[in-house]
């Protein structure tokens, strides 16, 4: 007769690690993904060569990582990806909404959540047992980037559109407080896509699943 303990830790195991048919990430999640990681290079790219065009900070930045070759091409690189990156917003927040993955996967969220799954990752406690929950920290980074992405279209809209949007310009404090805005909001995007390269390289299995899917 098997031992109960035996019995529940196998259930806890097959309820928290899916097996190899279990669909971890559905297709239109990895095609927005992979996508939006496109087009974040892009735009950072292209970005850094605008900058350089007209720096409000006291550096440049090297030109061997910029895109464009100047002026004029890195903005059509810039408004290219800016198109595809506000698209595939969209499509990836639609499919969220309508396949209610929004809700379960993001939510309930509190503040106190937060603080304990750092205070567990600090200590080396955080596990990623199983790729089909996130821990409070990833909701919090995802729900993040998905307001992040929001500020940089709009602030990329103001700069791109500044005599037509007048009202959205100055919604951010003219011109060049709407620059600010817009380059801030674009190192808050690096800062997210550095830390989620690291925790891919910490938890390398779970790359395999964002390209197959399980």
């Amino acid at each position: 007769m098997p031992d109960s303990s035996t019995e529940k830790g196998a259930a806890m195991n097959s309820s928290n690690t899916p097996d190899k048919s279990t669909v971890i990430h559905p297709g239109w999640l990895r095609i927005t993904h992979w996508l939006n990681a496109v087009a974040v290079v892009v735009m950072a790219m292209s970005g850094w060569r605008i900058y350089n065009a007209s720096p409000f900070l006291d550096f440049s930045i090297p030109d061997g990582i910029t895109l464009g070759g100047w002026l004029g091409g890195a903005l059509l690189w810039h408004f290219a990806a800016m198109w595809l990156l506000a698209a595939n917003w969209l499509i990836y927040l639609s499919c969220n909404i309508v396949t209610r993955r929004l809700f379960h996967k993001f939510f309930p969220l509190t503040p106190r959540a937060i603080l304990s799954d750092i205070a567990a990752a600090f200590k080396g406690r955080l596990t990623h047992s199983d790729p089909r929950k996130y821990n409070a920290v990833q909701r919090a980074a995802y729900l993040f980037v998905m307001l992040d992405i929001i500020l940089l279209v709009l602030s990329g809209l103001a700069l791109w559109k500044s005599v037509q949007l007048p009202l959205l310009r100055e919604f951010f404090g003219g011109y060049e407080m709407t620059r600010r805005v817009h380059f801030f909001a674009m190192v808050g995007l690096l800062a997210f896509v550095a830390v989620h390269l690291a925790m891919v390289a910490l938890v390398p299995r779970t790359l395999p699943a964002m390209i197959r899917g399980r």
